[in-house]
């Protein structure tokens, strides 16, 4: 089950009826509804006589968002065929709308991620064994990009910010160390985008997939739900079968990183989105996060860990 509806009815088909109508399973719909948690993107479940579906229709901040469409649906459909993510179904890449299949299930919340760690790590290891995505994705250099498209437009800049950067530095260079390349991954694993069908979790949204360290997506998973750090030593203890702390330090290094690269996303989002949310608060929780982890004698001693297997 994706997330709840938050509007219905003849509005949106007024408003999506010339696009819904391109999509050759869609031109006997019943109801359109929308769905809630799409902060790029806006998504509608869409009933027919046949079946229910669910389009995901992009928003215009995706391309200073660094948001690909074309890699989004080519790693869709890799994701589905492999049986990780919902099967596509359609895509309209001149409207920004991409068809995939409804998922029965329960969608997690955070305390849902902290219960089912173990699960979680099965999914990450069935998506990491697909064969590679169309393209790498790697978040020093989003977060580079990020920044420069919020200096050159003026949009907001967290106080300090710019005083971390030699911290990223250490952490970039330190992952040198014992690098092992790279996998396929999902890169937003939000609470909200498992599905639990009761045999499996899914894994939805493949907006910002690419291929990545895997330990930036253990790490993502741990801090989009706010874990304490004994939840991410369980997770990497489930994904690679074996107590790490060297891939605890990386992890939690990379979802550092992850945080102050999400920080300038939630600027650019507050300055450009017209969806309503309030992506300044939400990317200033991570900011502070970040701050106090960046000073932490933690980040010192995973600087160490992570160049000792």
């Amino acid at each position: 089950m994706y997330p709840e509806a938050v509007s219905t009815g003849s509005g949106l088909e007024d408003e999506f009826s010339a696009r819904f109508n391109k999509v050759a399973l869609l031109q006997t719909r019943t109801s359109i509804k929308e769905l809630s948690g799409g902060l790029t993107n806006r998504n509608f479940l869409i009933e027919t006589p046949v079946d229910k579906y669910v389009a995901r229709v992009s928003s215009n901040s995706s391309s200073l968002l660094a948001i690909d469409r074309g890699s989004e649906f080519t790693n869709s459909t890799i994701a589905g065929l492999g049986g990780v993510g919902a099967k596509v179904l359609d895509y309209l890449p001149g409207e920004g709308l991409l068809l995939i299949s409804y998922i029965t299930g329960k969608t997690f919340g955070v305390d849902d991620v902290a219960a089912n760690l173990p699960r979680i790590a099965t999914s990450l290891r069935n998506l990491h064994s697909l064969q590679p995505f169309d393209h790498e994705f790697n978040m020093f250099d989003t977060q580079k990009r990020y920044l420069s498209i919020v200096q050159e437009q003026g949009f907001r800049v967290p106080v300090g910010y710019l005083n971390f950067e030699p911290m990223v530095a250490q952490i970039k260079k330190a992952f040198e160390v014992l690098f092992e390349g790279l996998v396929p991954c999902n890169n937003d694993l939000l609470p909200g985008n498992f599905i639990d069908d009761g045999e499996k979790i899914w894994l939805i949204d493949y907006e910002y997939s690419g291929n990545n360290d895997a330990c930036f997506e253990i790490g993502n998973v741990w801090a989009e739900a706010f874990l304490p750090l004994e939840a991410l030593e369980e997770l990497v203890t489930a994904y690679y079968g074996a107590h790490r702390p060297d891939k605890v330090a990386r992890a939690w290094l990379w979802a550092l990183v992850g945080k102050y690269g999400w920080t300038l996303w939630a600027s650019i989002q507050d300055s450009v989105s017209d969806i309503e949310f309030d992506f300044w608060e939400w990317g200033m929780a991570k900011y502070d996060l970040a701050r106090s982890e960046f000073t932490s004698d933690y980040f010192k001693n995973s600087l160490v860990a992570v160049t000792t297997k």
